[in-house]
């Protein structure tokens, strides 16, 4: 089991559960021609295996030849929550960070053209990436911070938080009432528009104002 970094903290949080939270910025499901969600959003799961620090180099698995980078805000659960009404659901977020989802496109593609789930495309090893993790009391969220992401010094993803269609504490009311949330638990809450292919060699950098920052090269 991995544990997380806190800021300005000593203490472990080991990484129980990791839910994924997809289509939550319009822009971003426009490019990919999927529909927008209204009620509920797409979610899917990622392990604690899968996950690394912000630093460490992501390793470009040899079956895929389409690897995409997603930016995202990840929320770390702080309290068991099952059916959350909105005060339990954002009295459950423990603190924040930057996180890289990154996902193989070409086998997200065949699975979703066949129908069946995403688990290949988005479990592999080193496919997440994480920063350190700011405590909720020492930052309120506004929705006003930049969220963004550059490859080799280009911008590619460039948005505010503020976009996404089911903000934090929507996206753990709705999940909450399919699955229990625990402390150690994280949500990654989507990516905005801009996702593209990277390579091995390529440097990516990003951040979320007043979050933090996140780095990593494919190898």
């Amino acid at each position: 089991m991995k544990s997380i970094k806190i800021k300005n903290s000593d203490e472990e949080i080991q990484i129980g559960k990791v839910v994924c939270v997809g289509r939550n910025y319009a822009d971003h499901a426009k490019e990919m021609g999927n529909e927008i969600p209204d009620k509920f959003p797409i979610v899917f799961m990622k392990t604690a295996t899968c996950m690394i620090n912000s630093g460490d180099n992501v390793v470009h698995p040899d079956y895929s030849e389409n690897l995409h980078h997603e930016v995202e805000l990840v929320l770390l659960i702080g309290t068991t929550v099952k059916n959350a009404n909105s005060d339990e659901a954002k009295n459950a977020i423990a603190g924040y960070a930057v996180g890289l989802d990154m996902t193989l496109r070409d086998l997200q593609n065949v699975s979703r053209e066949k129908g069946e789930p995403w688990t290949f495309a988005k479990i592999f090893d080193t496919s997440g990436v994480l920063s350190e993790f700011v405590l909720k009391n020492e930052y309120k969220l506004t929705g006003n911070e930049r969220i963004y992401l550059s490859v080799n010094g280009k911008i590619k993803q460039d948005a505010t938080v503020g976009l996404m269609l089911f903000n934090p504490t929507e996206t753990i009311k709705n999940i909450s009432k399919r699955m229990t949330l625990e402390k150690g638990d994280l949500i990654f809450t989507g990516t905005p528009a801009g996702v593209s292919r990277v390579v091995k060699g390529d440097k990516l950098s990003g951040g979320i104002e007043n979050i933090g920052e996140i780095e990593t090269t494919i190898v």
